[in-house]
């Protein structure tokens, strides 16, 4: 099984509160090595909820010392990306979960969400480009390049994308239904996959690629990483209630990228006794960083109070 140190809690906006539009939440963390001395971590933050309790979302990093994670050595100053504008797929928030460095851009795929009547929100996969080395980045377009089709009709969030080769894989969340419990609207979800060869134009079904432990379970961002002659990928999962609702680490493998085999048994990581992360453990984003691989984060209230770093130590055979 694998076996995750847990370094700490890394950022908390609660108890910083660095920018207005980064008050609470650091949501998605997904690292990427910006030079020789930092690691940028892009996160989704949030304002102070408004009078009606309604929150937006907006995406920005924090960078980390390259050389020892635990130092935050600068915070954005301003939003990476603007909202959408009024109807679009974006308006109400952007969460970056994905950057992949092709030629000389990056290609950052994100969620972007929308306020709905009858549900909270429906959520849809756009792309933004930077030709900066990270500084900025530009959205493709004002739709995304993942939306509702005929075979998803709810919607589809969390990319993680990998480049092998020519080929590119986008593992998403697929929205199988809402159900109505405990007085408030829950969404289930699962892993699918999406193949491209040009990390433009997708094809995809929806079909779930890893095994579910119930009915409705929701399983959380996937991410795959390559390490001793096979495809390995944490995720989390949750069952879809208030009560019941907080996520647990699971673990898959494959050979192929497609086929998957679940075994939540060799996650190697869990909540804690205590503290930020001690109600839950999600979306989780793997990064090899100078021979080491990291797992950046988040913990309780999903993501709510920012997000810590654990190092991989150690494989037992399996």
């Amino acid at each position: 099984m694998l076996k995750w140190k847990k370094l700490g809690q890394i950022f908390n906006p609660c108890t910083s509160q660095p920018r207005p539009w980064m008050q609470e939440y650091a949501q998605c963390p997904t690292a990427f090595i910006l030079n020789e001395n930092t690691v940028r971590v892009f996160i989704a933050s949030r304002p102070k909820p408004d009078s009606d309790l309604k929150y937006v979302s907006y995406p920005g990093y924090v960078d980390l010392d390259r050389h020892d994670l635990s130092k935050v050595v600068a915070i954005a100053e301003s939003p990476l990306l603007a909202l959408g504008g009024s109807g679009a797929f974006d308006e109400f928030g952007i969460m970056p979960s994905s950057f992949i460095e092709t030629g000389n851009s990056i290609h950052a795929y994100y969620t972007g969400w929308t306020r709905m009547s009858s549900v909270p929100y429906t959520l849809a996969i756009g792309l933004a480009t930077s030709t900066d080395g990270g500084s900025s980045f530009a959205k493709l377009g004002q739709g995304p390049v993942l939306g509702l089709s005929l075979k998803e009709a709810y919607f589809v969030t969390g990319p993680s994308v990998l480049k092998v080769g020519d080929a590119w894989y986008m593992w998403y969340l697929s929205g199988k239904k809402w159900l109505f419990a405990e007085g408030k609207h829950e969404p289930v979800y699962q892993v699918a996959l999406a193949i491209s060869s040009d990390g433009i134009n997708w094809q995809h079904d929806g079909q779930p690629v890893v095994p579910r432990l119930s009915e409705d379970e929701c399983q959380d961002i996937f991410s795959p990483f390559f390490m001793n002659g096979k495809w390995h990928a944490v995720f989390a999962w949750r069952h879809p209630s208030t009560t019941g609702g907080a996520y647990r680490m699971g673990y898959a493998s494959s050979t192929d990228l497609k086929t998957w085999i679940r075994d939540d048994a060799q996650a190697g990581i869990s909540t804690s006794d205590s503290g930020w992360d001690a109600q839950m453990i999600c979306y989780p984003n793997i990064k090899e960083i100078d021979g080491r691989i990291f797992m950046f984060y988040c913990g309780n209230s999903f993501g709510k109070e920012g997000f810590g770093v654990a190092e991989l130590i150690s494989e037992d055979e399996q």
